[in-house]
């Protein structure tokens, strides 16, 4: 009988190892399953927290202030502020609690988290700058058990009377972001953070890592859908500048084209009819592009139109413009402006022009090229800016153009000038084959974007032809 429960104790001694062994495991795994759920849960709690941060008033900032807060609460810390590398130097990104590392003396900053806040956002830490900018050196993690003792901590107002602080530096990529810093020990008050405080601070800054990088992604979005919207209001505003359709004058045919290097144009076009026989034909270049160079052609253009009803002489309009523009407008803010205006009572065609490029015509097979002085709007004073023109004949079959340096200096692949020598032959040229204004600009605009390797500079050309019979 003995045999058989010896027999039946080595049968079974493997089986009941076996079975040990799996309970062990089991057990482990269940704590493990349970720790893991444990962190998903307090992730997901974090991301939340962080996502309404996000959609408050403060927007990123209220984000970040969660994401401290969440800090301050998983460490039992009373304080919490979270930087980033603003260049070389810590800048204050979110904070929870009185924070006490702050070089302001004005003790109103702790009755207010906003005050609070901005002193420390104002505030730049440079690298070796104290107990931080030690962190921002060294790159490692430190508990300070009681910082009144350090003297690395001496700049702060609160020296005397702060406890136990640590930090952990945010490493992307082996690359400094940012540091996490944790003050005064709430669990314990007086006493030292405790290493395991201290190691889930460590753990927690990964999660703070996630959020910087969410915040900047979200700032990026949203710096991209604010540009977007207001790319979507000065392109509105840009067709608004140009006219809806050309002026159907008897025996003159005017057709016109503008086309941008950039979303937005910078240059423009336009019809004023200063009474039944006066057309002012206006073509303009603003300095820069985007945006800026569409407010200042729109300012222009108000300025140009509300000067119409009064017009004197084109000279006198040049001048006008120029006094508010300079009165109104930045130092380094300027436009160029060609100016033709149009007497069909006699068939004249005076031109103007400020800084703008020459105006050229085409009669009997001919070239001539028309440049009065006159400097850009909004340089100078009206005292010193003077404007002059030339009166020219308009003969049937003459044609005019008037156009922007963005044409005359297109750029091929070995940055050559198209240059004015080559726009003007094509303008002869085309004007030889014949054609409508639109057929003969449709022409030269061809020939210029089959030479150039890429558009860099707006593009705008003005035509007018006298169709009457010679």
């Amino acid at each position: 009988m003995a045999w058989i429960i010896v027999v039946l104790v080595i049968l079974l001694l493997p089986v009941a190892i076996t079975a040990v062994h799996f309970w062990r495991r089991s057990a482990e795994l269940a704590r493990l399953l349970d720790h893991a759920n444990e962190r998903r849960r307090e992730i997901g709690s974090f991301l939340n927290r962080f996502s309404t941060g996000l959609q408050s008033e403060e927007g990123v900032a209220g984000a970040m202030h969660a994401a401290a807060r969440h800090v301050a609460e998983q460490t039992d810390a009373e304080a919490v502020a979270i930087y980033e590398m603003a260049g070389d130097e810590l800048r204050a990104i979110g904070v929870c609690g009185t924070y006490p590392l702050v070089h302001s003396t004005n003790k109103v900053l702790f009755s207010k988290h906003h005050h609070l806040f901005e002193a420390l956002r104002r505030e730049r830490i440079a690298p070796g700058q104290g107990f931080l900018g030690g962190i921002v050196v060294n790159r490692q993690a430190e508990l300070v058990p009681d910082a009144s003792a350090d003297t690395r901590f001496v700049e702060y107002p609160e020296y005397s009377t702060l406890g136990s602080v640590m930090a952990i530096p945010l490493l992307r990529d082996g690359m400094l972001v940012g540091v996490v810093c944790a003050a005064t020990n709430r669990r314990r008050p007086g006493s030292s953070f405790s290493e395991a405080q201290f190691e889930r601070l460590r753990l927690l800054s990964g999660q703070v890592l996630m959020v910087q990088n969410l915040v900047q992604v979200y700032s990026e979005i949203s710096r991209r859908e604010r540009i977007d919207q207001e790319l979507e209001f000065a392109r509105h505003l840009q067709m608004s500048l140009l006219p809806s359709a050309f002026p159907a004058w008897d025996q003159f045919s005017i057709d016109a084209y503008t086309r941008s290097a950039k979303e937005v144009n910078g240059d423009f076009y336009d019809f004023v009819e200063i009474d039944n026989n006066r057309l002012l034909i206006i073509i303009g270049d603003a300095c820069g592009k985007g945006i800026p160079a569409c407010m200042l052609t729109a300012m222009t253009r108000s300025f140009a139109r509300s000067l119409a009803d009064n017009f004197t002489t084109l000279s006198d309009f040049l001048k006008q413009v120029n006094n508010k523009l300079h009165r109104d407008t930045d130092a380094d803010r300027f436009i160029t402006l060609g100016c033709c205006l149009l007497d069909r009572s006699n068939s004249l065609i005076e031109f103007g022009r400020a800084g703008h490029t020459d105006l050229v015509t085409y009669v009997h097979d001919h070239i001539r090229i028309v440049s009065p002085d006159g400097t850009a709007l909004g340089i100078l004073p009206d005292d010193f800016a003077t404007f002059d023109t030339i009166c020219l004949a308009f003969e049937p079959g003459t044609t005019l153009m008037m156009f922007s340096d963005g044409l005359s200096e297109a750029l091929d692949k070995n940055a050559e000038e198209f240059g004015i020598e080559r726009l003007t032959e094509v303008f002869r040229r085309s004007c030889e084959q014949g054609g409508t204004p639109q057929v003969i600009m449709d022409r030269i605009l061809n020939t210029v974007a089959d030479f150039e390797e890429e558009q860099n500079d707006d593009q705008t050309i003005v035509l007018i032809r006298h169709t009457g019979k010679i």
